[in-house]
């Protein structure tokens, strides 16, 4: 009745550069609590009597502390603000996501039936909190020191990204600078539509600057179509101000 993660534990922690003493801490950070609630009681493994969730409680505080550490190394004479967009973008849902993609997690997660059915294994948020409770987990197994070392071991190409990636650009902060700079206005987001089953959301936003739309956008949900209209619109406005001014 129940899918088990497909791939060996042992993959996983060559990924992830770590093994873990007790393995027990790995097996609860990769069982979803709709595993839990679906399987039968009592559970043959004692590590899957409860879901991830208080380790993810525990992952996303190491984390924060975590990526606060490398970001005041890496940028010791940064201001505060600046520090706190890049952690900020450093532990949303997306970019920690991505982070778990990186790790193959969908591959060994424990999910039950009704999340399998609803695309479970690709959910950003399901993808997410698994890699914080994996982080929790690894803090439990030895400690902060290390679970630092893990989560080094994976920012590092990012800590200082300034390229084109969307994982390290807000366009919309930088489209609210530029236009109340160039027009003293603050652009307007709308939700046009959305599209796809429950699971598998698609939705397109609009902004405008005035009256007129300056960008249209697609994204897994509000705030990333928001982002991507946000910069098809700086796009737009970096255009128009290269045009040579007629005359």
């Amino acid at each position: 009745m129940y899918e088990e993660g497909i791939g060996t534990l042992e993959e996983l922690e060559k990924r992830l550069g770590y093994r873990f003493k007790e393995v027990g801490w790995l097996k609860k950070a990769l069982t979803h609590k709709s595993f839990t609630h679906e399987s039968p009681s009592p559970p043959v493994d004692p590590s899957q009597k409860a879901g991830n969730e208080v380790l993810e409680f525990l992952g996303d505080a190491v984390l924060n502390l975590a990526v606060s550490h490398l970001l005041l190394l890496e940028f010791p004479d940064a201001q505060e603000g600046t520090l706190s967009k890049r952690r900020a973008h450093l532990v949303k849902q997306s970019f920690l996501a991505h982070l778990s993609k990186e790790l193959r997690l969908e591959d060994h997660l424990l999910l039950g039936k009704g999340e399998l059915l609803n695309g479970g294994r690709k959910k950003s948020s399901i993808l997410a909190n698994s890699y914080e409770a994996l982080i929790g987990a690894v803090y439990m197994d030895s400690g902060f020191d290390q679970a630092m070392e893990v989560i080094e071991l994976q920012l590092k190409p990012y800590l200082k990204s300034e390229t084109g990636s969307s994982l390290f650009h807000d366009y919309k902060s930088l489209l609210q600078e530029q236009t109340q700079q160039a027009y003293g206005l603050s652009p307007k987001y709308r939700v046009l539509r959305e599209s796809g089953p429950d699971h598998d959301k698609r939705f397109q936003a609009s902004v405008a600057i005035g009256d007129e739309v300056k960008g249209m956008g697609w994204g897994r949900s509000k705030k990333e179509a928001e982002q991507e209209a946000a910069k098809k619109a700086l796009e737009e406005l970096s255009t128009q101000s290269q045009a040579p001014n007629d005359k």
